[in-house]
């Protein structure tokens, strides 16, 4: 029985119009080699400048997760040859950095556990090598050679993928709440390396792999996965795990080696003589926290206690900052009903977008469309159904919901006498049927309500003829 041992190290690009130490923009998306400036590539003779508002930002990132904030933090030369570092160096934090002693609570499968934060420090981001352009050769782009993160150093606390892409998924819902990053997996704002173990249980920890910039939380899971088998079977064969670092290939589902694993020792850390230590005080961190946005952990419970919802739908919908909004904005537009709305957004608005690959926000039905379907539902106009049916139009084809449920005549029959008069019909029709249903065959209501259904075009009202129904076959 192998114990599984996982921490993680997340590399967030922090949201700021400048670079860490110099005027250069963090556009993304620009071209190639347009963005680096010549502190970025450390001329001789040039300065760097601190930028104040990553500092912030590491601060704020720090109250969330319960940190403590250095009051004296030092920037350091972290040094290693590569083509798309052009200083030699990484200009990062080593002994003391901006955040330390952090912890954040997951929820895996009704399990909570609390995970370790053992540092977020403050560094510069390296370029970019680009492969495979022609006959094999590869190229550089330096735009992003100074861009500002903040990586994100856990305790080895992980047991599980799904508890290391749960605590992923969190990191990545809080930094985007505090408005610190975009989160962007794809563009490279987001990335994580994993560090993955095995022992048995109770014995110290076993030699680890890191395996490098995985941006995606499918990759996370699959890579962390692969890994811990490929491990076990050295184990089991009598063989020993090499400490090194790995590739993912999500194209072959396999991690790979890409160079030996090297130790801090090994990178010559010594304090940057260009940069000043940062002294933050208790005025500078009472004025971010008092400025803090509301996190995930809190809108839940907002969310439990102001709308009613279930525990585990309001964690979903409080995960997200733009699924959270896409609710609350919903929210605004209904009377009642938070809960049926919690529900529809969550499996068919969610589901649509997961199907189109989109983020909610990009949704092409609007937040206020979906609350005029529960509304509508709510009010017995349509049915659930058929609120569905309309989603799934307005979404296929950019149309208003009322324009689709006006040129279909998409309505529910809620009226009375219009309902008694067809299930009369019915049951009319079907005297064997009404006969065996007395007879104690209670399976044939479903059978009376299919047919009515049938005969309305699947706009009766289902509640009011199940009733109705109820009264004509008691002779009532």
């Amino acid at each position: 029985m192998w114990e599984t041992v996982i921490g993680l190290e997340i590399h967030v690009q922090l949201a700021t119009d400048s670079k860490l130490f110099s005027s250069s923009s963090t556009n993304f998306g620009s071209e190639q080699n347009t963005q680096a400036s010549i502190i970025d590539l450390a001329m001789p003779g040039v300065l760097p400048v601190l930028n104040k508002k990553a500092v912030n930002m590491a601060i704020m990132f720090g109250l969330a997760v319960d940190a403590k904030i250095a009051d004296k933090s030092i920037f350091a030369r972290k040094n290693y040859f590569y083509p798309d570092l052009p200083k030699g160096y990484q200009i990062s934090q080593y002994e003391l950095p901006v955040v330390y002693d952090g912890k954040l609570e997951i929820n895996v499968e009704g399990k909570s556990k609390t995970v370790g934060i053992t540092r977020a420090h403050l560094e510069e981001d390296a370029g970019k090598s680009i492969h495979d352009l022609f006959d094999g050769e590869s190229a550089i782009d330096l735009n992003r050679a100074g861009t500002p993160l903040i990586e994100i150093v856990s305790e080895p606390d992980m047991r599980s993928a799904k508890e290391a892409v749960t605590y992923l998924k969190k990191i990545h819902s809080i930094v985007k709440s505090l408005g610190i990053s975009d989160g962007n997996m794809e563009e490279g704002s987001f990335r994580c390396d994993a560090n993955i173990s095995l022992r048995k249980p109770g014995e110290d920890f076993g030699i680890r792999a890191e395996i490098k910039n995985i941006n995606s939380f499918r990759f996370v899971e699959n890579a962390i996965n692969y890994e811990v088998g490929r491990q076990q079977d050295i184990l089991e064969s009598g063989g020993a795990v090499n400490q090194e670092t790995r590739l993912y290939d999500p194209k072959k589902d396999e991690t790979r080696p890409m160079r030996s694993k090297e130790e801090a020792n090994d990178y010559r850390y010594f304090p940057d003589p260009d940069l000043l230590p940062v002294e933050i005080t208790e005025k500078q961190i009472s004025e971010i926290k008092k400025s803090l946005p509301e996190l995930p952990d809190a809108k839940k419970e907002r969310f439990i206690e102001e709308y009613g919802l279930k525990n585990a739908d309001a964690e979903i919908l409080s995960s997200s900052l733009d699924l959270s909004e896409y609710f609350e904005k919903a929210s605004s537009n209904v009377s009642s009903k938070f809960q049926l709305l919690a529900n529809f957004i969550l499996s068919e608005v969610v589901g649509l977008s997961n199907k189109h690959n989109l983020d909610i926000s990009k949704a092409p039905v609007s937040s206020e469309e979906v609350a005029k379907l529960i509304t509508y539902v709510s009010d017995e106009k349509i049915s659930i159904k058929q609120a569905k049916e309309v989603l799934n139009e307005s979404w296929q084809n950019k149309t208003d919901v009322d324009e689709i449920i006006k040129s279909k005549s998409i309505e529910q029959i809620s009226n009375i006498d219009l309902l008694s008069d067809e299930a009369k019909k019915i049951l009319e029709k079907h005297p064997k049927e009404v006969q065996d249903y007395k007879n104690g065959k209670d399976k044939l209501m479903g059978f009376f309500v299919g047919q009515v259904m049938k005969e309305t075009q699947g706009k009766a009202n289902p509640k009011a003829l199940n009733q109705i129904l109820n009264k004509l076959l008691k002779g009532e």
